[in-house]
């Protein structure tokens, strides 16, 4: 993989998290442009710093080198202090969640095309008694 790979995986994951290029170069102790030149693929990454990144980003090196935001799973959590927005990123899906994901859209879109039909209905009965 080459480092602008690397450094755009780092930038959509931070944006995900919405984490700024000023926070994540405080955390990692740089400045904002030597942070900036790692997410345009700039300078090459030390896996040292791959993986200070991940920690700040709450993940594992390997999903920052694996990104793919096709897999991205969105969720939120409660702690004390609140509401926190958690990414999880899951790169593999197995045959079984695939197909209990196919079959939760074909009934969620057979009840979408119902409702338009009751809508259109609706409709039509409404022009009806105008």
């Amino acid at each position: 993989m080459e480092t602008l790979d690397i450094g755009l995986n780092i930038k959509k994951i931070r944006e995900l998290k919405n984490f700024t290029q000023e926070y994540m170069a405080e955390k990692l102790q740089m400045s904002q442009r030597g942070y900036s030149k790692i997410e345009n693929g700039e300078v090459d990454i030390s896996f040292t710093r791959i993986r200070d990144i991940a920690k700040i980003l709450g993940l594992k090196p390997a999903d920052i080198i694996g990104f793919d935001e096709r897999f991205v799973l969105f969720s939120i959590t409660h702690n004390q202090t609140g509401v926190e927005n958690g990414i999880y990123i899951n790169n593999e899906l197995t045959n079984k969640e695939r197909e209990l994901y196919e079959k939760q859209i074909a009934l969620l879109e057979s009840q979408n095309k119902e409702l338009k039909e009751m809508i259109d209905f609706l409709k039509n009965l409404q022009n009806r008694n105008s």
